[in-house]
């Protein structure tokens, strides 16, 4: 399975998991300032429930914003859930 990649133009960004050459799920987010991302919305493509790829892009998303210093305001659903069920992430938050 791939490992999630991420993606940065100019103030936007996505983690992304490809399989086989395309794209199967994607968190996108926005940087807010220097120091904080915003992450609004989380897809996993039909036929990829179940296999953790939003927690693997939400483990990403917090490994990027530890080794940055920088904050994550978890806006979109998918990715509340996953921070509230985590306490181990709530130094970014």
């Amino acid at each position: 399975m791939s490992e999630v990649q991420l993606k940065i133009n100019d103030n936007k960004g996505a983690f992304y998991i490809e399989v086989e050459g395309k794209q199967e799920a994607m968190m996108t987010f926005v940087f807010a300032g220097e120091d904080k991302i915003i992450i609004d919305h989380t897809e996993v493509n039909p036929g990829n429930e179940g296999k953790g790829f939003g927690k693997k892009m939400v483990l990403k998303a917090v490994e990027f914003a530890r080794e940055k210093g920088i904050k994550i305001v978890p806006l979109c659903p998918f990715a509340k859930s996953v921070f509230d069920k985590t306490p181990e992430f709530t130094d970014v938050l």
